[in-house]
């Protein structure tokens, strides 16, 4: 909450919010949009119980890194491609069903606001062997904190929870159903802030690095 304030305070750049009614109880997978680092702490503040799948390489930070293993986060080598997927499934499952919630960012990394979507399918492989619902959020971060920039925009980030995927589905029904909610509504929440402020046209035209 403190990093929110000081960030609209210093920076000018605000948040709204959406979509609160649509956050489930219980155990299910919170499946954000991923273009900025304010979402890793943004949206913490809906959720009262939950862990991250990342990369291992971040417990490997002093201090920061302290926290993420204290935290019981499911860090993950990704080199070690089929055996960290098993191993993310099987920690999900296990937080899920204790009724906590699992962080995932279906597209892996962080990708600029407006770039064509990149999802990875271990998000589905997750869904299907976990047995719970998903929470998909759309946001516009990127457009005030671009990635790999120190640039912090003034104006207000908007994000929406949208209405939960139910388990159950097909994996690859429901691959396509989170990535088609996702990009059509973060494509709406873009063109809005775009349309209510022009020159943020600048952030959406700018070559990814």
């Amino acid at each position: 909450m403190s990093s929110l304030w000081l960030l609209k305070v210093i920076c000018g750049t605000s948040v709204q919010f959406r979509g609160v009614q649509n956050i489930p109880k219980g155990g299910y997978i919170i499946a954000p949009k991923h273009q900025s680092i304010w979402e890793t702490f943004a949206l913490c503040l809906y959720f009262p119980d939950f862990s991250f799948i990342l990369k291992r390489e971040l417990t490997w930070i002093p201090v920061f890194g302290w926290y993420l293993k204290k935290a019981a986060q499911i860090a993950i080598n990704r080199s070690s491609g089929s055996a960290a997927l098993t191993e993310a499934s099987q920690r999900s499952r296990e937080i899920l069903d204790a009724g906590r919630q699992v962080f995932i960012f279906p597209e892996g990394t962080r990708r600029p606001a407006g770039a064509p979507p990149l999802y990875k399918f271990g998000v589905a492989h997750i869904y299907s062997q976990s047995n719970a619902p998903c929470l998909p959020v759309a946001l516009n971060s990127g457009l005030f904190w671009p990635r790999r920039s120190f640039m912090r925009l003034p104006g207000t980030v908007l994000v929406e929870f949208l209405e939960p995927i139910p388990a159950g589905l097909d994996k690859a029904v429901f691959f396509r159903l989170l990535q088609d909610k996702m990009e059509q509504a973060t494509n709406r929440l873009i063109s809005e802030s775009v349309q209510a402020n022009p020159l943020l046209l600048e952030v959406l035209n700018r070559k990814p690095s």
